[in-house]
């Protein structure tokens, strides 16, 4: 039988208590906390039932069926016109500044209790990777409106 033995010194000891104390701090202050999973999971868009449920959270009844489902390219320059709805987008938090040049998927679906509608009114969902990533509601009448996925108030109390 073998024995060894090691002459440890306390501040080593301590210099390693501490290095270990220092990265279980940062693994706590940068990982994910349960409300990130949660938020995760809200915006999970990979089936069109994941679709559905995201709109759903938001009060909104829609067809099931998407009536349109297409590749569309963010674009990789700014301009007024999309800063204008990346700020709808920042005010829903999301934001679409980093996916500029990337192919993402359109999903529109028909909104069915919008109420007081003159025209169709359609949500439409950016999906990357399986998420929700931005996206709108808006109707189709001339001068209609758009605004974020979130039901407006005056709507929300009828």
């Amino acid at each position: 039988m073998m024995v060894l033995t090691a002459k440890l010194k306390k501040k080593n000891v301590l210099a390693f208590i501490l290095v270990i104390a220092a990265a279980a701090a940062i693994l706590l202050l940068t990982g994910r906390s349960k409300t990130d999973g949660a938020e995760a999971d809200l915006r999970r868009a990979e089936t069109n039932d994941d679709r559905v449920a995201f709109l759903q959270s938001f009060g909104w009844e829609v067809d099931p069926n998407p009536e349109q489902a297409q590749e569309v390219r963010i674009p990789s320059e700014t301009n007024e016109v999309f800063e204008r709805y990346n700020e709808l987008q920042r005010s829903q938090d999301f934001d679409l500044t980093p996916y500029g040049g990337q192919c993402v998927k359109q999903y529109r679906y028909r909104i069915t209790n919008y109420p007081d509608a003159e025209a169709s009114v359609y949500a439409t969902l950016l999906v990357r990777d399986g998420k929700v990533i931005g996206g709108d509601v808006s109707s189709s009448a001339q001068g209609g409106r758009v605004h974020g996925f979130a039901m407006p108030g005056n709507l929300a109390k009828q």
